[in-house]
C-alpha cells in the first residue's frame, strides 16, 4: 500500500500515525516560536538583516497567538479526524499569512529575506495539513466498516440547525 493511499484508508476509524506525529511537531514547533516572539521581539528581526520594529508588543502578540495555535495542533493530534476544524483554522492561517507577507514585500514594508520565516512557519505545512484535511473529510463522507453499525454523531450542520437534528 502507498504512502498516499495509506493517508487515506477509510478501512480504520484511527487517522495514521504520521498524521497525529506531524500535528505532534507543528504544535511543538509552533509553541517555540511563540516563545520566541515573546521574549525575543527582535531576534527575527536580526535574523533577516532588518530593524526591530517599534512597537515589539505587537509582535509579541502575534508570537502569542502562534503558540496557541500550537496548542490547538497538539490537541488536533489527539484525533486529526475529530478536530479538524483547529486544522482547518491552521491551515488557513498558513495561506493567509503569506500572502500579507507577498503584500508587504510588495510595498517594500518587509525585506524578502524575511520570507525565509514564511517557509518554515507556513509553506512546508500547506501540504501534510491539506492531507490531513482530506482524510477527515474521506473518512467523515463514507462510513468505515467499523462504523456501519454505530449511530452517528450530528454533523456541524445538524448542530447549527436544530430543524435539521431531528
Amino acid at each position: 500500500m502507498s504512502f498516499a493511499s495509506r493517508a487515506m484508508d477509510r478501512t480504520t476509524s484511527q487517522p495514521p500515525i504520521w498524521m497525529k506525529l506531524c500535528l505532534l511537531l507543528a504544535g511543538v514547533y509552533n509553541v517555540a516560536w511563540g516563545v520566541l516572539a515573546g521574549w525575543f521581539p527582535d531576534v527575527p528581526f536580526h535574523w533577516a538583516g532588518m530593524e526591530p520594529v517599534n512597537y515589539p508588543e505587537l509582535w509579541q502578540c502575534l508570537g502569542m497567538v502562534i503558540g496557541v495555535y500550537g496548542f490547538g495542533y497538539m490537541i488536533a493530534a489527539s484525533n486529526p479526524y475529530r478536530h479538524w476544524p483547529i486544522v482547518f483554522v491552521g491551515l488557513m492561517g498558513k495561506v493567509l499569512g503569506p500572502i500579507g507577507f507577498f503584500i508587504a514585500v510588495m510595498k517594500e514594508r518587509f525585506h524578502l529575506e524575511f520570507g525565509v520565516m514564511i517557509l518554515t512557519n507556513d509553506l512546508i505545512w500547506w501540504i501534510p495539513f491539506g492531507l490531513i484535511l482530506w482524510g477527515a473529510w474521506q473518512h467523515r463522507s463514507k462510513p468505515s466498516p467499523a462504523r456501519s453499525g454505530s449511530r452517528r454523531a450530528p454533523s456541524h450542520s445538524s448542530v447549527l440547525d436544530p430543524a435539521r437534528s431531528r
